[in-house]
């Protein structure tokens, strides 16, 4: 199958494909958040992109036409814990896994963005950039990153002082700062390298202390 094709005409070829797509992999902090979504052709959803290209209130806007108007839609995530566990990579694909799993309906095809598949149970293919090229991984897309980020704005008010809410875990210089200056807290992955130094450097300063 070709890789850009317009969503109608894949529905056309693959009866219910799923479109499958991740954002979290790269913050120091909370989950790596995952969405499958199952578009209807019969009603379609304009505007539909790369999340990133979008402002939050064109994500806020589709992301309740997506839910209302999809076949199906799944999110699921992978918490910290299992990122630390099993890497980023192997956590990411769990939480691919678990969104298509958790699909109302199961797909013929799942068609996921990036380079890589999960295993899953129906035919899967990679699509590079696939969240500028299949409309339903840029639902997708849409999905997770407005759950992620409402999720993170609920953690700058348990964790004040880490800028959390703008910087959404990505290892700003604000957040380095403050990883620094204030030490890790519970939703911080242990597994990536500027927390394990402030880990360490926290057991450090105790042991001196004591």
């Amino acid at each position: 199958m070709q890789m850009g094709l317009d969503f109608t005409l894949v529905a056309a070829t693959e009866e219910l494909v799923c479109g499958v797509d991740e954002v979290g992999r790269g913050p120091l902090c909370g989950a790596v958040v995952t969405a499958a979504v199952i578009l209807d052709p019969n009603r379609p959803i304009l505007g539909l992109n790369d999340s990133k290209k979008l402002t939050e209130a064109r994500r806020e806007k589709l992301y309740d036409e997506i839910c209302e108007k999809a076949l199906s839609w799944c999110i699921a995530r992978a918490e910290v814990e299992e990122i630390d566990e099993l890497n980023i990579l192997h956590a990411t694909m769990l939480a691919m896994q678990r969104a298509v799993e958790g699909l109302s309906i199961t797909p013929k095809l799942a068609m996921i963005d990036g380079n890589r598949c999960p295993r899953l149970a129906m035919p899967a293919e990679a699509v590079v950039k696939g969240d500028s090229k299949v409309p339903a991984i840029a639902a997708a897309s849409i999905l997770a990153k407005v759950s992620r980020d409402r999720e993170m704005a609920a953690f700058e008010l348990i964790y004040p002082g880490y800028g959390i809410g703008g910087h959404k875990g990505y290892p700003t210089p604000v957040h380095l700062e403050a990883l620094a200056r204030l030490g890790p807290t519970p939703i911080h992955r242990r597994s990536f390298a500027p927390v394990r130094q402030a880990y360490e450097a926290r057991e450090s300063l105790s042991e001196t202390q004591s």
